[in-house]
Parts: C-alpha cells; sequence; structure tokens
C-alpha cells in the first residue's frame, strides 16, 4: 500500500516526560520528527534548547538534535499536523476519574482531531498507559466515523511505555518492546518504527499489551504496600520494621521484600484503576492503595505519639518529588504530608533541591526544627553532611521520620542525637 503524503517519518503527540524524550531518541536517530503539544511554554522552550523537566541525558540530547540538523525536529501546537507523518504516537496522559474509570478525554479528543486528515498508509501508535480494550477502541473509532479497515488501510497498534524516571536514555534500547498491533500488519509498521532503538521486540495482541503495562506498574504498586503495611505493624508491636526486613530476606532463597517509604508518583496511583475499573475481585487493589495512601498519616501520628500536639511546632519537610533525584512532583504523597501538617496547625518548612517548586534551603528547612519528615531520599539528604547539619541546626530534641532509612540508623521514628549515633558514619560506630 501507498503511503500517504508525508513531511516526515514519525509524530508524537504529547511532549510530556514520555513523549518529548521519545521524540528526540527518534530525532537522534536521522527521522524526521513533528513534536506536537498545547502547551505554549512547553514548546517555547524547546524552541529555546531548554529542557521543560529533568531526564538523565535528555538536555544534551536536545543540543545535539537541534544543532546537527536544524528541522528534524519541528513543532506544533496542532494535533492535526500529525498526519504530515507516516507515523502518529501518542503519548497523552491518561488520569482516571475519581469513581473508578479511565478518563480517555485527551486521547478521544487528539483522535477526532485526526480523523479527517488521516488517509490510507497511516500508522496510529498508543503509548500512553490504557485500559484493557483501549486500542481495539481506537481501531473501532476510525472504522465508525471514517470506515477505515484498520490493520489494513490505516494501522493500530499499542507499544506501551515501561522506562522508569531518570532512565530513559538507557532503557529505550534495552527494554523489550511489547507491541500489540490490531492485525499482523499493524504490529508490522509498529515494530519498524520503534525497531531504530535495536531493543528486542515482542509482538503480542493490543490487549495483552494493555495488560502487561498496567500490571506492570500494579504489582510494583502491591509490592510496596507490604513493607508499608509490615512498617504500620511493627510500630503497633513495638518492633523495628529494618531489622525485620532483614530477618526475612537475610540468606532466605524465598525473601525479598523490599523497604518502606512514600510509594506514589502518577503511574503507580493511577494504572491500578484501569484494572479496578472491571475487576474480578473489587476492593483488592483499592486495599492496596489505602495502605500506600495512608503513609504520610501513619507518619503524622506516629510523631504526634511521641511529641505530643504539633500545633506552633516547626516540622521540615524534605522532599517533594515522588521519587529520588527527580523533578517529577506528580502524585508525590509529600504533597499529602504538607497538607495534614498544616491541619494539624504546625509551622511546615519544604526543601527539594530538585523540583521546580519554590522551597527554601536545606538550612532554612532544618534550623530549629522540632520534627524533620524524610519524605523522598534524595541522594543529597543522605550524605552524612545533611544529618551532620540537621543534628547541629535542628533543636536539640527534634525528632527525624525517615521510612527511607536515609541514613542508615535503621529507626522511623528517631531523636536527632540518636540518630547520629546510630548512623553508620558516626566515628563512634
Amino acid at each position: 500500500m501507498d503511503a500517504p503524503r508525508t513531511t516526515a517519518d514519525v509524530a508524537v503527540v504529547g511532549l510530556g516526560r514520555v513523549g518529548l524524550p521519545l521524540a528526540l531518541s527518534f530525532a537522534d536517530r536521522g527521522l524526521d520528527v513533528i513534536g506536537v503539544d498545547n502547551d505554549p511554554a512547553r514548546l517555547r522552550a524547546v524552541r529555546e534548547g531548554r529542557m521543560p523537566f529533568a531526564e538523565t541525558g535528555v538536555q544534551a540530547l536536545l543540543e545535539r538534535v537541534t544543532s546537527a540538523r536544524p528541522g528534524r525536529l519541528s513543532l506544533s501546537e496542532r494535533v492535526a499536523e500529525a498526519a504530515g507523518a507516516r507515523h502518529i504516537v501518542i503519548t497523552l496522559g491518561t488520569p482516571s476519574f475519581s469513581h473508578i474509570e479511565i478518563d480517555m478525554r485527551d486521547i478521544r479528543s487528539a483522535l477526532d482531531d485526526l480523523l479527517g486528515v488521516l488517509a490510507p498508509g497511516h500508522s496510529l501508535i498508543l503509548r500512553s498507559t490504557v485500559a484493557p480494550g483501549t486500542t481495539d477502541f481506537v481501531a473501532g473509532y476510525l472504522a465508525k466515523h471514517r470506515g477505515f479497515q484498520v490493520g489494513e488501510e490505516v494501522m493500530v497498534a499499542h507499544a506501551p511505555e515501561r522506562i522508569a524516571a531518570g532512565r530513559f536514555l538507557e532503557e529505550i534500547e534495552t527494554l523489550p518492546c511489547i507491541i500489540g498491533g490490531v492485525g499482523a500488519r499493524s504490529g508490522e509498521a509498529a515494530a519498524e518504527l520503534f525497531g531504530v532503538f535495536g531493543a528486542p521486540v515482542v509482538q503480542t495482541t493490543p490487549v495483552q499489551a494493555e495488560l502487561a503495562k498496567i500490571w506492570t506498574n500494579i504489582l510494583r504498586y502491591a509490592s510496596f504496600a507490604l513493607p508499608n503495611l509490615l512498617m504500620m505493624d511493627c510500630e503497633r508491636h513495638a518492633a523495628n520494621v529494618f531489622e525485620v526486613i532483614d530477618l526475612i530476606n537475610r540468606d532466605y532463597p524465598r525473601g525479598g521484600i523490599a523497604q518502606p517509604g512514600l510509594t506514589a508518583g502518577t503511574c503507580l496511583r493511577k494504572d491500578f484503576t484501569f484494572s479496578e475499573e472491571r475487576s474480578a475481585a473489587p476492593g483488592m487493589l483499592l486495599a492496596v492503595s489505602r495502605v500506600n495512601e495512608s503513609v504520610p498519616l501513619f507518619l503524622l501520628e506516629g510523631a504526634k505519639r511521641r511529641l505530643g500536639s504539633l500545633e506552633n511546632r516547626k516540622v521540615a519537610v524534605l522532599g517533594l518529588s515522588f521519587k529520588a533525584d527527580t523533578d517529577d512532583e506528580r502524585d508525590s504523597l509529600a504533597h499529602k504530608l504538607i497538607r495534614l501538617l498544616e491541619r494539624e496547625l504546625a509551622d511546615v518548612a519544604v526543601h527539594d533541591p530538585h523540583v521546580p517548586t519554590p522551597t527554601v534551603s536545606f538550612e532554612e528547612a532544618v534550623d530549629a526544627a522540632e520534627v524533620v519528615v524524610v519524605a523522598t531520599n534524595h541522594a543529597e539528604f543522605r550524605e552524612p553532611a545533611a544529618l551532620a547539619t540537621l543534628a547541629e541546626r535542628a533543636a536539640s530534641d527534634c525528632l527525624v521520620v525517615d521510612p527511607w532509612n536515609c541514613w542508615g540508623g535503621a529507626q522511623v521514628f528517631a531523636y536527632a542525637s540518636e540518630l547520629v549515633a546510630l548512623s553508620p558514619a558516626h566515628p563512634g560506630r
């Protein structure tokens, strides 16, 4: 079949944390790329050679792409212009409604913008995380409204993105690329495009590709709920969660429980709803969510059990991003923790060295603090110097709440002086 008349090889609709690194990586491998986004500030940043968010190595990639051959990456605010490329990759956000249902408005809006300009030979690839059945819905939508024979005239596939934040350039070349095509030819078209990265390609059905992606995230979300629930159980029984985890894992072939922490991020917090929407065991994954969502309140109540009321007490919260060493605040539980503290009338000071949200310096945050909560385990917070500064500047009886065990003291709740003595970096240890 003849390809449609196009001026580019691939268009990426949605230049967020998934789409922009993908678009740049395509361009870096010699493809002509159209990047589409409705955020003028984001497009302006890219045009000026600035990454609008942090992702390891991608600023250098942007500079390389824009300097190697001007015009390799063109930008637009109009989704319809994506039809200027043979392959159209949709990387739009797919949130869920509060009543456990996928919100497909952004994807459907993009489809409506494309309906009038799609032509035989186009390939439409969903990269966004979607609920089971969405790829077939897209195929049916194109057939219903344009009469296309999907898999013959227009190709439709799902190629889910499973790359961890901060590891895009590494994992785009190494993680197996799952492709679920509506028909064999759709899968082949998507494989041809993503094959430029050299990663293994695994062909499957659309629904199996969708399930593989959402259950990759569900597995992590559920796995992290177990140590968080164990942390709460240990508090109830006056036990040490880190010692119990060591007992479980040490030299035991069927161990492997993770460490506790604030389990969040936009993918983990929402993707379970794509299964829960039509689950055969309704409530199971909601219970997992409830465990992870209750960690901020658990930490706050643990501090109150030790100190009493937090009213008018200074509480330093270290970290706003959902994951260590990133600037991504989406769905971070640190914000929930701060709101809970403010409802206790605490005086909250926040420091994060990575996020775009303005925060105070580390020294200002911990100065005279009566409570310090490590909400994100950034590398800067794990340094012995950070603990030394905290111990020096915080109140003499400052309570440190550290579910991440940043300083190796193996205490979720410990007073600063105690934590310094327990830390492996302490001169006496």
